[in-house]
């Protein structure tokens, strides 16, 4: 028989009269159903963590690519496009795109920015339903060269986009003057705008459309034929905030025309006027004095006066 200790003993009659109530509980799991680490990426809360915190950070590519992993994955990725406000494929042509348009067209519905710029592929039938959801909360879109739509996906824009504020039709030779009539008619907030290479609007157009567009900042109307004298004194009247303007290859403009911008438009920061050969330094030397940038070298005008009598003739025709 085996012989315990002393002490042994002493513990084993301690042990043996301790109550059943008076026992240490054995502690609880730490993770419990309620508390249990998540079992996949998916189960962490989407609208407080996933999508504000990660997928942000994610370009579309990588977006589209998760979205193959699985169903979850799937339902996951339109979530965070629903939310997505910027959108740029400004000059992605690769093939297949298309598709992949659509599902941005059916999945974003808080798009603020819109960048398609130089998109072959891009056709009134994809984006008109892209407009359709985003057009409440759209302030700017940029459509420059795209060549296969037409003046039938500018009406979302032009009469229900109310936070419009940036415009960019560049080389979009389908810009007519009926387009920019409506625009005029609609629009009041934009800040910049863009027709440079839209020959088939009409001068009477761009003036009209000038007086009632007056927040302007930054606009571009490189080699634009209309783009006379006459608009830019419309522009000077009633473009008081104008920052930049690009007036490349505007062959029927002359001294008269800057100087009206020089004289009423007291922001002016940027003047392109290169290509322009009928400007010369007699209504660029004030500007100069100003330290605006201009993208024409100074040229010596020899004993020429600047003389401001001289941009006003008798016989010249304010609108």
């Amino acid at each position: 028989m085996c012989t315990l200790h002393p002490e042994e003993e002493a513990h084993l009659v301690a042990m043996a009269s301790v109550g059943p109530r008076s026992r240490t509980p054995s502690p609880r799991p730490f993770f419990n159903s309620s508390n249990a680490l998540p079992r996949s990426l998916f189960d962490i809360s989407w609208d407080d963590v996933l999508i504000p915190q990660v997928a942000i950070y994610l370009s579309l590519k990588d977006l589209f690519n998760l979205r193959c992993c699985s169903r979850t994955a799937q339902r996951f990725v339109e979530a965070a496009l629903e939310k997505r406000v910027e959108l740029h494929l400004s000059g992605n042509n690769t093939s297949n795109i298309d598709v992949g348009f659509r599902v941005l067209a059916r999945c974003c519905r808080r798009l603020e920015v819109l960048h398609l710029a130089c998109c072959r592929w891009l056709t009134d039938e994809l984006l008109l339903p892209l407009l359709a959801n985003n057009k409440k909360r759209l302030c700017a879109v940029n459509l420059n060269e795209c060549i296969n739509i037409t003046a039938l996906s500018l009406q979302p824009i032009i009469v229900e986009c109310k936070e419009l504020r940036m415009l960019k039709l560049s080389k979009c030779q389908w810009l007519t003057t009926g387009a920019v009539d409506a625009l005029t008619l609609h629009q009041s907030k934009l800040v910049e705008f863009d027709i440079s290479y839209c020959g088939a609007i009409g001068e009477r157009c761009l003036i009209i459309f000038f007086r009632k567009l007056n927040k302007l900042t930054v606009l571009s109307l490189a080699n634009t034929p209309s783009v006379t004298d006459q608009v830019l004194i419309q522009i000077g009247n009633y473009c008081r905030e104008l920052e930049h303007i690009n007036l490349i290859g505007c062959a029927a403009i002359s001294d008269y025309g800057v100087h009206a911008l020089s004289v009423h438009c007291p922001r002016l920061r940027t003047l392109l006027i290169r290509r322009c050969p009928r400007i010369t330094e007699r209504s660029l030397a004030p500007l100069r004095q100003r330290r605006l940038y201009i993208d024409r070298p100074q040229q010596d005008v020899g004993h020429n006066a600047y003389n401001l009598n001289d941009f006003y003739p008798s016989d010249f025709l304010v609108y």
